[in-house]
Formats: structure tokens, sequence, C-alpha cells
């Protein structure tokens, strides 16, 4: 358990000082959310009605930035070689690094997310849910990521192939909360959306680290 605390801790650090850590990807949310009046004009009744799936699909983009260095940079110095080595199995090291990711960034996201929906023109009274959902969500995307950054390990053009790979995965958690935050704004039933939201994002956990484990040992080899 001392390993693994350790590791988190290590993970958890380099994220947060890797590349500016939570301030770009906080920096790249908040440009998107001031950029959005600008596009689609002040009024604020247009704002409101598309406040929370920008916000949300916003999530989803700003969490792209930190995947790429998630495992190369281990894998350039060697680290991830005697990770592999390690005692702890692969898998669960893998899954200790995501983690680490998502407290650096997705969770310092989640907290913005409520913020910059309500400064779009959503509800107040959404902000539990949206908070809920870029909690789910944001783990979620952490998993599935690190499934595509482990992928294109050793590959020119890596972050953009990350891209490229987890986009697609990406859609479902999009839908879900959108889905559940646009209900819960019209009035209508939400707890399908968020239901979902969150099984997709246990089944990232649960299996995400099987992918990971397996690409970064194709890498190794």
């Amino acid at each position: 358990m001392s390993r693994l605390s350790a590791l988190l801790g290590r993970e958890t650090a380099l994220a947060w000082g890797r590349g500016g850590g939570p301030l770009v990807t906080l920096g790249f949310y908040a440009g998107v959310a001031t950029l959005v009046p600008l596009a689609i004009g002040p009024q604020s009744q247009r704002l409101a009605a598309v406040a929370t799936g920008f916000a949300w699909v916003a999530l989803a983009l700003a969490s792209l930035l930190s995947l790429e260095r998630l495992f190369e940079r281990d894998f350039e110095d060697g680290a991830l070689d005697l990770l592999a080595l390690s005692p702890a199995p692969l898998e669960l090291t893998c899954a200790v690094k995501c983690l680490g990711q998502w407290i650096a960034t997705g969770a310092p996201l989640a907290l913005a997310a409520p913020i910059a929906a309500v400064g779009l023109g959503a509800s107040p009274a959404l902000m539990p849910l949206i908070f809920a959902c870029a909690i789910a969500g944001g783990l979620a995307f952490a998993f599935v990521g690190g499934v595509g950054a482990a992928l294109s390990l050793g590959a020119r053009r890596g972050g953009l192939l990350t891209a490229v790979i987890v986009l697609p995965l990406f859609t479902p958690p999009v839908i879900f909360g959108g889905g559940a935050l646009s209900a819960a704004d019209s009035g209508l039933p939400w707890q399908a959306g968020l239901a979902l939201l969150a099984a997709y994002a246990a089944a990232a956990i649960a299996l995400g680290p099987l992918a990971m484990a397996a690409a970064c040992r194709n890498a190794l080899a």
C-alpha cells in the first residue's frame, strides 16, 4: 500500500507540474467559455440554451490536453521499464497513473465546470448536477484517455494519434452527461443519464488499466 501511495504522490506531482499542470487545462477551459458569447452573441436566452452542453463539450476537449505525456515521459527516460518490473501489477500502476492525472487536472476542471456553465447562463440550481457529471465524466476521460496515450507510445505526433483514438470513445460520456443536464434543465427525469455516465466511468476504470498495461508491454517489447 505504501508503494501505491508513493506512486500516486509521484504521478500527481508530475501531472501537476508537467507542462503547466492544471493551469493549462483551466486556461483553455476558461478561454473556450469566454469565446462562446463572442461566437453566438451575448443574448442571455441564447447562451442559457447552450450553456450546459457547451460547458460539457469544453470539459472533454480540455481533458485531451494533458494526455500526451501520461506515459510518454516515463517511456522515454526508462522509468516505465522499472514500473513494469516492480512488484505491483502493471495494470494497477496504470490505474494509479490515471488517478493521479485526474487529481491534478480532472478535479480542478470539475470544480470549474459549474462556474463556467452558470457564467454562460445556466441555472444555479444545476450546479450540483453539473459537478457530479463532471466528476464522473472526468474519471471516464482520464481512464479512456490513458488507453489512447498507451496505444500511441513511441509514435510520431503521439498527441494527435491519442486524440484520434480517444475522441470517439469520449462521445458516450458527452452524450450521457449532456443528456442528463439537458433533461434536468427542462424539468425532465435526469437520473438515467447520470446512471449511464457513472456506468461508463466504472467500466473505464475497470477495463482501461487492462488495455493500458497490454499496450505498454507491447511498446516495451
